[in-house]
């Protein structure tokens, strides 16, 4: 990939891609804090440290959840199903603040728990980047805090790190309640980094780039993370390419509606597949 030709702006190493990522996706705003800011904090935002305690924000967090489930499909959910849904609910996003940067500018941030914010019904994030990695030559190597790797599969390992110290810590926080084990736990977390850039980067016209990508990102033996991207390519009946993948993990969905799984989940047949796709369901 071509490294940027223009110097990036001088107090950010991510801020163009972050503003490219709202340009295409409404749902999600990220902020930089700025040297000193303090995160924001009360009216609905949440800090992942928080979360990552497993405390009584956590409780106020997944009480959002359980009033969503009840509201929407008319019946109480398992805890450790509520738990699952407000893990991917911030982990999604969570997963954009590394994962962007690194497809669209080829620089990894490292984004601390206690350095990010969340405020789930506006889709917004603030975020504190203490440094980040980038490749030889690239202009944002001059600025505080750039660590220059030699090449492309060290900036993936990179993405791997940073990704593993952002989310550890809220496995941690959420796990005794999801009842699931560490496999588990990382296999969701390998799904959260393939759906969220798979999506935006459909968005951006560059879904092929970005399977190719998460190919080498998550080759299967990359620990912790557990399983590949599982992509594979379906044809339609009027020879439409389709792409589609398996899911490492279960987002537990099923729980509410057995006959209405997710279009990525092992248990939905091609066939099926095929269908909803075509109609983009």
């Amino acid at each position: 990939m071509t490294l940027p030709a223009l110097l990036p702006p001088a107090s950010s190493a991510v801020e163009d891609a972050y503003a490219r990522l709202a340009e295409v996706y409404s749902g999600l705003r990220i902020r930089e804090l700025k040297p000193g800011e303090q995160a924001p904090a009360g009216d609905g935002w949440v800090g992942a440290d928080e979360l990552a305690a497993g405390g009584p924000a956590l409780d106020g967090y997944l009480a959002w959840d359980d009033e969503q489930i009840q509201r929407d499909y008319g019946q109480r959910a398992r805890p450790d199903v509520i738990a699952t849904f407000g893990l991917h609910r911030y982990a999604w996003p969570a997963c954009l603040l590394i994962t962007v940067p690194w497809f669209l500018r080829r620089r990894v941030p490292r984004v601390a728990p206690a350095g990010a914010a969340f405020h789930r019904t506006l889709g917004h994030m603030a975020v504190r980047v203490t440094d980040f990695a980038c490749l030889p030559g690239d202009p944002a190597a001059r600025l505080p805090g750039a660590r220059v790797v030699p090449d492309e599969e060290a900036l993936r390992d990179e993405v791997r790190h940073a990704v593993a110290g952002h989310l550890g810590p809220l496995l941690d926080g959420f796990g005794p309640r999801m009842r699931r084990g560490r496999r588990a736990l990382w296999g969701m977390a390998t799904d959260e980094i393939v759906e969220g850039l798979w999506y935006v980067a459909r968005l951006l016209g560059e879904e092929p780039r970005a399977m190719a990508e998460l190919d080498l990102l998550l080759p299967g033996t990359a620990k912790p993370y557990v399983g590949t991207p599982g992509f594979r390519v379906l044809t339609g009946p009027s020879g439409e390419q389709l792409p589609t993948r398996d899911r490492a993990s279960c987002c537990m969905f099923y729980t509410l509606r057995p006959d209405d799984t997710c279009v990525t989940c092992p248990r939905t047949c091609d066939t099926d597949r095929v269908t909803r796709l075509i109609q983009g369901v």
